[in-house]
């Protein structure tokens, strides 16, 4: 049977103190950052993918084994494979899987776990489903919960549903984390990909009450002359 101790050792094998060293500086690991005490080893996400797709099959007490460790790849590795089996997963498994995700969220905590996980497995479970738990992770105190409640509604606008996209981005207006603004600005540039017009009707509305983060990142494929006018009315 496979063990998330055999991933561990595998994930060991790849790192390098020099990739490590970057990944500190790239995920603010310093004291008072927003990543302060995450320890990585020094292995790149290609080289995490593969070891991934290796243990695919992984039990899902070993699983969180990985999700709960304190190396950063390890539990990137472990939302990996918690995702592939989701994707693949009956109805039966793909409820057992959310809801061992959302016990699990105070280990997804830095961006790129969330933005690895939260779309691909809450955001896909939630389509035809009622989304309060959303609403309950946006009004989170913890930065990372706040961040998956509006990442996962990304599911929803791959399917030209933006109802949710909208009011959640409504409620993190005011957030005081830059990583929001620039989540909540991703995801409404996303929203936009596909209905422009109705990317402009919330811009019109608060466009005032965005920060000027959130609102770069929403704007940032529109025209040069549609940017600027945007910034200058904001100013």
């Amino acid at each position: 049977m496979q063990q998330a101790v055999d991933v561990i050792k595998e994930l060991k094998r790849l790192s390098t103190p020099k990739k490590a060293a970057i990944s500190r500086r790239f995920f603010k690991t310093g004291v008072g950052q927003y990543g302060h005490g995450d320890v990585f080893i020094g292995v790149t996400v290609p080289e995490q993918r593969a070891i991934a797709k290796k243990y695919k099959d992984l039990p899902l007490a070993e699983i969180q084994k990985l999700i709960r460790h304190k190396v950063h790849e390890n539990r990137m590795t472990g939302l990996f494979i918690l995702a592939g089996q989701f994707q693949k997963a009956d109805e039966g498994t793909k409820d057992k899987l959310a809801r061992f995700y959302l016990s699990h969220t105070k280990y997804i905590n830095n961006w790129d776990l969330v933005d690895s996980s939260a779309r691909q497995i809450l955001g896909m479970y939630l389509l035809d489903k009622e989304r309060d738990i959303l609403y309950k992770l946006a009004q989170s105190r913890d930065l990372w919960e706040r961040r998956i409640a509006i990442i996962a509604t990304q599911a929803f606008i791959m399917h030209d549903k933006y109802g949710d996209t909208l009011r959640i981005a409504k409620i993190l207006l005011k957030d005081d984390h830059d990583l929001i603004h620039k989540a909540v600005g991703w995801t409404l540039r996303e929203v936009g990909n596909r209905s422009a017009r109705t990317e402009e009707a919330f811009l019109k509305q608060y466009e005032h009450q965005m920060p000027r983060t959130m609102l770069r990142y929403a704007i940032e494929k529109f025209s040069e002359k549609k940017r600027l006018l945007y910034l200058h009315k904001q100013s």
